[in-house]
């Protein structure tokens, strides 16, 4: 049973940095897929990014682009999110996932329906 367990959300100034972890368990995660989503206070979740496990490639929403990095430690089986810049409008419950067999790019589609995900971590972003 895969479980996912996010931490590393809180309270900080726009400008500041934050860190995010996803520790992953319950199966070998190699062929797994992880992904960053958020939902902010009414509006709909959406994608932030993914790193495939197995070569580390990584795909990024435009919104994350240049100030989010995706990052895995295979002996940790965690996945981290490195925010910086962060904006008022980063504001979000953020929220691990995972879903074998498909490409980080895969994972920013609308559809891909992540089977798995954390219980989310809440950042907050103020001006």
């Amino acid at each position: 049973q895969v479980q996912l367990v996010e931490s590393g959300g809180g309270l900080v100034q726009a400008g500041g940095s934050l860190r995010l972890s996803c520790a992953a368990s319950g199966r070998t995660f190699s062929t797994y897929t992880m992904g960053w989503f958020r939902q902010a206070p009414g509006k709909e979740r959406e994608f932030v990014a993914a790193i495939r496990w197995r070569d580390g490639s990584t795909y990024y929403a435009d919104s994350a682009k240049d100030r989010f990095t995706i990052s895995r430690d295979n002996a940790k089986n965690t996945v981290y999110l490195q925010m910086n810049s962060l904006k008022p409008e980063d504001t979000a419950v953020y929220y691990c996932a995972a879903k074998q067999f498909t490409t980080a790019q895969a994972m920013s589609v609308a559809t891909s329906n992540p089977p798995h995900w954390g219980q989310g971590t809440q950042v907050t972003v103020s001006s």
